[in-house]
């Protein structure tokens, strides 16, 4: 899958019917999704095995900021 190009068109949090595909919807944490141009969706996962959802980091200059427990800092 190629996304290099791809635009963010949203980023909101999983819907209830992607949350029970993952098998999330018991997790006490809130679930975000990066939702690209061409729809494809992008959520961060707290390991590899796909246990549950995690967050996502990222820097602006020295600003840092995180998509996954909260949207507040999210640039």
């Amino acid at each position: 899958m190629d996304i290099i190009g791809k635009r963010i068109k949203d980023i909101r949090k999983l819907t209830k019917r992607e949350l029970e595909h993952e098998y999330w919807q018991d997790s006490n944490h809130p679930a975000y999704c990066i939702v690209l141009d061409d729809n494809t969706k992008l959520y961060p996962s707290m390991d590899y095995e796909g246990n549950g959802p995690g967050a996502l980091f990222g820097r602006k200059g020295n600003k840092s900021f995180a998509i996954g427990y909260s949207l507040y800092d999210c640039v």
